[in-house]
């Protein structure tokens, strides 16, 4: 099992990054966050899941412990296999995903990473005791959570990718509440990327 990787960037793709290991080539499946926010030629360490199958070995990496973790815990649930899951991580953080769990608000998964209602239902029941839910996860009531898949919702109506409005409502502050005010704060984010 491949626990972890250290090494250098050689290639980076959306959704993969090749990293060379003492002279060996692994290529990593990856969040498209991740895969942005890596250069070629620099260095990284990667936590990591290795998939085996009977045609091919997967690897897939995360910059945190914790992304990996609630990566595992995702691919134990029937019928969300490791694309899937990465796909979830790379529309929901884990703390949004711990959030929407314990507020049991299925709108987030469905309108945010595009599973169906039933899959998001069986993920905040079978989720709800094996993730470890914190206080502040309990205090971010549902409607911040829904304020966050409006937020979503309202930047793709504008015209911008999924991609794009995800990724500008990720880098604004937890302390911007409400739908109105995280579209306002996103829009300012992507209009300096224009």
């Amino acid at each position: 099992m491949i626990a972890c990787l250290s090494g250098t960037v050689r290639h980076k793709d959306l959704n993969a990054i090749v990293i060379d290991v003492a002279g060996v080539g692994y290529k990593v499946l990856v969040t498209t966050e991740t895969a942005l926010e890596v250069t070629p030629s620099s260095s990284i360490f990667l936590w990591t899941h290795l998939v085996v199958r009977e045609t091919a070995l997967e690897l897939f990496g995360f910059r945190d412990k914790e992304a990996l973790d609630t990566f595992e815990l995702l691919i134990t649930i029937s019928g969300i296999g490791p694309k899937s899951a990465l796909s979830i991580l790379n529309v929901a953080t884990p703390s949004m995903l711990r959030q929407a769990v314990a507020s049991e608000d299925t709108t987030y998964l469905t309108r945010v990473s595009g599973i169906g209602k039933k899959n998001a239902e069986k993920i905040v029941l079978e989720l709800k005791n094996k993730l470890k839910i914190t206080k502040e996860d309990t205090s971010t009531s549902s409607a911040q959570v829904r304020a966050e898949g409006d937020a979503l919702e309202a930047l793709v109506s504008l015209g911008y990718s999924e991609r794009d409005a995800r990724e500008a409502l990720k880098r604004i502050p937890k302390e911007t509440e409400g739908a109105s005010e995280r579209v306002k704060a996103a829009l300012k984010l992507l209009s300096q990327h224009a």
